[in-house]
């Protein structure tokens, strides 16, 4: 087992792997290191107008345009930390209590979890921030004319194949009082970051991992256990796991009441605390914004994904809309996980719009941003102001413009 010593050496090497990502994908700024830009996405959110509050966190963000196939490699999974620095928890000592209303309270070593039935499957986990109004705002340090690339936009969600005890083993072994009908899951870092999950979801498909595409879970990623809830929405999946509690209602942790709501039109101004479920959600990751094109035949190439199941199909348009092709899925397709999808194209050099809209299993399809803005209660120029609106879950359409001199920029909001 490494010492707490290697494990922050060892995630100090990753960041400035991530570093060199993030220089190997054009965004190191003229005359700085590859580092310094890197830290520049490591940052402080401050108070919100009106709050009493802020929140101290580190953001890293996967390069979705500079891999291929569905699986994120572990060293670039997207970090989203409510803290400034990382928890050094011995995995020998770290154990996992479920409580409340359980007939046996009972607590988990590590060896007890992994002599347990257990399951590997491949999920993505995206932050519900990830895509959001802000991201959009931001520009590019090269070139700001063009806005950010992929990563810095849509890089809050990722792809693995995550191992560990389905919840249902654990919950059967303490006995489910007839009362209990949610979980409050508490983590094992400084702030004891905690979500709420209602018990039908815990029992249907959650898990306990232990594990991320063959090989432990990273320090950044939850080490030495942190829950996965395929589908639903990031902060759900709770790292650094150290208390299951069994209630017999709906809690309100300090990030759902008030983190994470956010106000909004059709709710007459009021937040809906509970996000669960992603909808269907698709994006072209080649060529996308930051790139330059060249005239002749070009691979579109992107991931689609829903938080309801398989995706069904995937259409993709070079016109802005007016007409769609359906684009080829690359197997295999797994349930609530990333898919590769792909459409050959010949650009002539004009000026094009592309963007692609997936259709999930349940037949639901992703909505553009004005179907979306409709279903809201806003109106579409409540994007054009100063400060856009603040929102989350966001999975409409993303459209990325292509100039005639090649050079491709951010349009969802143009």
């Amino acid at each position: 087992m490494d010492s707490k010593g290697s494990d922050r050496r060892r995630f100090l090497t990753q960041t400035a792997a991530l570093a060199g990502v993030a220089a190997g994908a054009g965004l190191a700024v003229k005359g700085s290191s590859a580092q310094a830009q890197a830290q520049q996405h490591v940052h402080t959110e401050p108070p919100r107008r009106g709050a009493r509050y802020s929140i101290d966190h580190m953001t890293h963000y996967t390069p979705l345009q500079d891999y291929a196939g569905i699986i994120t490699p572990a060293r670039l999974h997207f970090m989203q930390q409510h803290s400034s620095e990382f928890p050094e928890i011995d995995a020998d000592q770290h154990r996992l209590t479920i409580h409340g209303l359980v007939d046996r309270p009972l607590s988990f070593s590590m060896e007890d979890l992994k002599r347990l039935p257990s399951v590997s499957r491949v999920h993505f986990v995206e932050c519900h921030a990830n895509s959001s109004p802000a991201s959009h705002n931001a520009q590019s340090s090269q070139n700001p004319n063009l806005g950010l690339p992929v990563q810095y936009i849509h890089g809050m969600a990722s792809c693995s194949e995550w191992s560990g005890v389905p919840l249902s083993v654990l919950l059967n072994e303490a006995g489910l009082k007839k009362e209990g009908t949610w979980l409050v899951m508490e983590g094992g870092d400084a702030g004891k970051f905690s979500h709420t999950l209602p018990l039908a979801k815990a029992l249907d498909d959650c898990f306990v991992a232990y594990g991320q595409n063959g090989d432990p879970l990273r320090v950044e990623q939850g080490y030495p256990i942190r829950a996965i809830v395929p589908g639903w929405e990031g902060p759900h999946n709770v790292k650094y796991l150290k208390h299951i509690k069994v209630v017999d209602q709906p809690y309100n942790t300090w990030n759902e009441s008030m983190n994470h709501s956010v106000s909004r039109p059709d709710l007459g101004g009021k937040a809906r605390w509970y996000h669960f479920q992603w909808g269907p959600k698709s994006l072209i990751t080649r060529p996308s914004g930051g790139m330059e094109m060249r005239k002749g035949y070009v691979q579109i190439t992107g991931l689609a994904w829903s938080g309801a199941g398989r995706v069904s199909k995937v259409d993709v348009s070079v016109d802005g809309g007016k007409t769609w092709k359906e684009a080829k899925i690359d197997g295999p397709v797994h349930s609530k996980a990333h898919t590769r999808f792909n459409f050959d194209w010949e650009w002539t050099g004009q000026e094009a719009t592309i963007m692609s809209r997936t259709t999930d299993e349940t037949g639901d399809v992703q909505p553009s941003l004005a179907e979306l803005t409709e279903h809201w209660g806003m109106k579409l120029a409540d994007w054009h102001e100063k400060e856009r609106p603040r929102a989350i879950h966001m999975n409409a359409i993303q459209p990325w413009k292509i100039a005639r001199d090649g050079s491709i920029s951010d349009a969802m909001f143009i």
